[in-house]
């Protein structure tokens, strides 16, 4: 049972952490570790290479989100260093887990519609 490249939306697939084939299989075993092939189309998964992309793409987000903020809260409440100290390593540490599993499978669903070829093949 194959759905075909265009049918599931690489954002939703990546959104929902789900098969860029057939948008119903889990991608993920474990954390960050990608299956071997999908439990519902049996899509052969072990050619996906999201590279370092999902992490720079965390970093250069998390990064603007989280200094904007750091400068917003010294700007209004001017707190001692500690409390910066105290707070972001956290909102860091959440964000990045928070951001990466999402933002990988979304590039697993991009490369899988833009290179199609790739997957057909293991790695």
């Amino acid at each position: 049972m194959t759905a075909g490249p265009y049918a599931v939306s690489p954002l939703r697939a990546g959104l929902l952490c789900r098969c860029p084939n057939c948008g119903a299989g889990p991608l993920f075993e474990g954390v960050l570790a990608v299956r071997a092939r999908c439990k519902v189309c049996d899509l052969d998964l072990r050619a996906q290479d999201a590279g370092d992309g999902p992490a720079v793409f965390v970093i250069l987000i998390l990064g603007f989100i989280v200094v904007g903020l750091a400068l917003l809260l010294e700007a209004k409440v001017e707190p001692p260093l500690w409390v910066h100290a105290v707070i972001w390593p956290f909102v860091v540490l959440a964000g990045a887990i928070a951001m990466l599993r999402p933002l990988k499978a979304t590039l697993i669903a991009l490369q899988y519609r833009n290179r199609r070829g790739d997957f057909d093949t293991p790695a």
